[in-house]
């Protein structure tokens, strides 16, 4: 009974993130208005996944350092951390990108459909919005058990032969796993600070250009840094 229950936290995300994708067709047929509006939307969906590209850019390189200390920390003698950690860091830190690209992209995607939905009743648009959410809690939450539960299953196997040993070798199994939840907090702590920094740059220099240079109200139409005050909501929200 043990050895079919440890697949079970593997099927339940699997379930999850086959209802985020059927949650995520539902979202994007849904109206995304008029011309003007899928216009703009496309503007901050644009805007935010080249923040994404720039940042997992920078980040990648950080990867690959970490990486290679990470090598090097196991071949320390007396370090009973297997090799297989810096495995475990690098699908840690991609599961940690892959679900922060997959927010933002259903994020500024739902955000105009929530709006035309809203100008038929509120109800219909908190069920949109609400839509959107679910996506991207489910995504993050269905590839960290996945990831997690998929590399104890292989490293209970290669480090233990898939039985019982002694303590001390499960020991080294959870160490060498640690490494995922390395790699995916690395990467949530840098996108949360970078973030916050583009969130709070962009809103300063769309104030200072409409309320104190052009003397229009705050997210006026007519003033173009909106868009990337728009952006910076989603960068902030979402990835910061």
């Amino acid at each position: 009974m043990s050895s079919v229950m440890i697949y079970v936290p593997i099927i339940m995300a699997l379930i999850g993130l086959a209802f985020m994708a059927t949650k995520k067709a539902w979202v994007l047929k849904q109206d995304a208005g008029d011309g003007k509006m899928k216009e703009i939307s496309d503007y901050i969906y644009e805007g935010a996944l080249a923040f994404l590209k720039a940042e997992y850019r920078l980040l990648a390189i950080f990867v690959l350092i970490a990486s290679v200390v990470l090598a090097g920390i196991t071949q320390i003698d007396g370090v009973k951390t297997h090799l297989l950690i810096v495995i475990a860091f690098i699908f840690g830190a991609f599961f940690s990108a892959l679900a922060g690209n997959m927010g933002m992209k259903i994020a500024t995607k739902t955000n105009v459909r929530t709006t035309q939905a809203a100008r038929s009743s509120l109800p219909k648009a908190l069920k949109v919005s609400f839509g959107g959410g679910t996506v991207m809690g489910l995504g993050v939450a269905g590839l960290a058990v996945l990831g997690l539960t998929g590399f104890f299953i292989i490293l209970f196997h290669i480090l233990s032969d898939g039985v019982w040993q002694d303590t001390e070798t499960m020991t080294k199994v959870l160490e060498t796993l640690a490494g995922f939840s390395l790699g995916a907090e690395s990467i949530a702590l840098f996108a949360r600070v970078g973030g916050g920094i583009y969130t709070k740059a962009a809103d300063v220099g769309a104030d200072l250009v409409g309320k104190v240079e052009a003397g229009i109200p705050e997210d006026d139409p007519r003033n173009p840094a909106t868009i990337a005050d728009n952006v910076g909501d989603n960068v902030g929200d979402v990835a910061g």
